[in-house]
């Protein structure tokens, strides 16, 4: 059997080159070849295996010419230089590694705060200049500060454990975190606006995405306490950067260290010049322990894919053999769709969820199915997350994840059920796959209805009274948005009642408050699947 061959197209560690080599996998290490698109287009049909960082861009061209490539492993956890959805086209693993720079991000975020709180950018700018301005730069202490942490997930976590070392009182906000696990790592759980009122230090530690864009935007950075310093080595945008300086200008914020920005390579930012801000060029990750961690984590994930079919921290695709996936591949997007569901209606922290799977697919690999459900709960807030990472992700946040298998005990031959516990609810959601392998909804909350998952979808809850579906369509006629399906459900005749509507394109957020206007009406959300 001729030797799986791997190119390693960006600079990585020696020892990850000889990880490949001890595993018996042919390495060719061309560590200066990502910058040349065309060159890495010309051979990439030669490997099985392209191990990158950052600066190899993986796009459809290239993929179009990696006849032989079964994977693409990336030493960190960014896979935006990745074509993911084109790599999956052509059945190509994407794997990275997103835990490997944990300590170091968090490491750096402690530094950033430290030199905030003296001043130590522009006191050794100013020592070194010869001024010796020692009356000039006038700190504050860390001792004893309230530390506000904006997502609690494995960096935040590691953030609030040195925090407290450090005698800082340290409170959070993150929806997925749970009561105990807040407790179990020494944080008080707060809702966003009790944190900006009370923190002395905000420090943001969340993936970018719709809900948290502009976290501390204009209005939320005024709500925040009056001296309050902030601290970002997560994502560029979760902070309005305009808002920000006019913040700091009027001395509402007395400082802010940031790592990241919304438009990087930043040479340029509102930021930038302000002498109660301290800066640096997204070093979160840039230390020599993480980047050999990376290292080293990608060349054994990759080997295990290579020689056993063992498959770890993939983006794309769930742990499972190949003899599993035609069968589990239709269940496998049940879950994530009904795990999507659930978690697009969810605001709450999440205490725990209950998977039951009945019937012929209690049968099959219920932890694959278990890991596409919670991705797809999680991903509404947690972007990153994949099938791979779910389960960890879940854990780090306290989510308790119970899964149970059964005979049939339905009309169905297969049947997943989705139960999800939060701090003020309990919402349960079932579905099943067709003969056409197509997933579909069958009960929500105990009602039972009928629907295909469809790309742009209106839940509605309302009481079950007439003149509902009049009104409700007549709202949708008048914005123009056209009604593709349209599926109702009721616990009784004249109680609660849930309609699931197929849309063309997106919902409007005026049609969705004019829905809310009809009488009985208790909630209206647009979802995507």
């Amino acid at each position: 059997m001729t030797a799986p061959k791997v190119l390693i197209s960006d600079a990585l560690s020696p020892a990850a080159v000889q990880i490949f080599k001890d595993r018996g996998i042919e390495v060719d290490f061309q560590p200066n070849l990502g910058k040349d698109k065309d060159k890495l287009a010309e051979i990439i049909g030669n490997y099985d295996g392209l191990a990158i960082r950052s600066a190899t861009k993986v796009t459809p061209k290239i993929l179009e010419q990696a006849s032989r490539l079964k994977v693409i492993g990336r030493a960190g956890i960014g896979v935006d230089n990745v074509d993911i959805p084109a790599a999956t086209a052509k059945g190509i693993i994407v794997m990275n590694t997103p835990f490997g720079n944990s300590i170091t991000t968090a490491e750096h975020a402690i530094a950033m705060m430290f030199a905030l709180a003296r001043e130590i950018p522009a006191a050794d700018a100013s020592t070194q200049a010869g001024k010796w301005e020692k009356n000039r730069f006038m700190g504050v202490e860390i001792t004893g500060k309230t530390l506000g942490i904006i997502g609690c997930g494995n960096i935040g976590s590691i953030v609030a454990e040195r925090a407290l070392g450090l005698r800082m009182k340290v409170i959070a906000y993150d929806p997925f975190l749970s009561p105990e696990r807040a407790l179990d790592i020494g944080v008080e759980k707060v809702e966003l606006d009790d944190l900006l009122a009370r923190a002395d230090i905000i420090t943001l530690h969340t993936p970018l995405t719709e809900k948290t864009k502009n976290v501390l935007s204009a209005e939320n950075i005024a709500k925040t306490k009056k001296g309050v310093r902030i601290v970002n080595c997560a994502r560029g945008g979760l902070v309005d950067e305009v808002a920000l300086r006019k913040a700091l200008d009027e001395g509402h914020v007395a400082g802010a260290a940031f790592d990241v920005f919304t438009v990087e390579p930043a040479t340029e930012n509102p930021l930038f010049g302000h002498p109660n801000v301290v800066c640096t060029p997204h070093l979160g990750a840039a230390t020599t322990e993480a980047q050999e961690n990376v290292a080293l984590q990608v060349a054994e994930q990759m080997s295990d894919y290579l020689l056993r079919g063992a498959i770890s921290n993939a983006v794309n695709f769930p742990s499972i053999t190949a003899e599993e996936a035609p069968k589990l591949k239709p269940f496998i997007a049940l879950a994530e769709k009904l795990g999507s569901f659930a978690g697009q209606l969810t605001e709450t922290g999440m205490k725990s969820v209950h998977i039951t799977y009945e019937g012929t697919v209690a049968h099959l690999n219920t932890r694959a199915l278990s890991s596409a459900a919670i991705a797809g709960l999680l991903r509404p807030i947690l972007q990153d997350v994949n099938v791979v990472s779910a389960p960890v992700v879940a854990k780090e946040r306290g989510i308790v994840v119970e899964e149970t298998v059964r005979e049939a005990e339905h009309d169905y031959d297969a049947l997943i059920t989705l139960t999800v516990v939060t701090e003020r609810q309990t919402r349960s959601v079932a579905g099943t796959v067709f003969a056409n392998g197509k997933p579909r909804i069958v009960n929500i909350k105990g009602i039972t209805v009928d629907a295909e998952f469809a790309p742009s979808m209106i839940y509605v809850t309302n009481e079950d009274k007439p003149g509902f579906i009049g009104r409700f369509a007549g709202i949708l006629g008048n914005a123009g948005v056209n009604i593709a399906t349209f599926a109702l459900g009721r616990d009784t005749p004249g109680g609660s009642a849930i309609a699931l509507v197929e849309v063309d394109g997106e919902v409007p957020a005026k049609v969705l408050e004019d829905i809310q206007t009809i009488p009985g009406v208790k909630q209206a959300k647009a979802l995507t699947f």
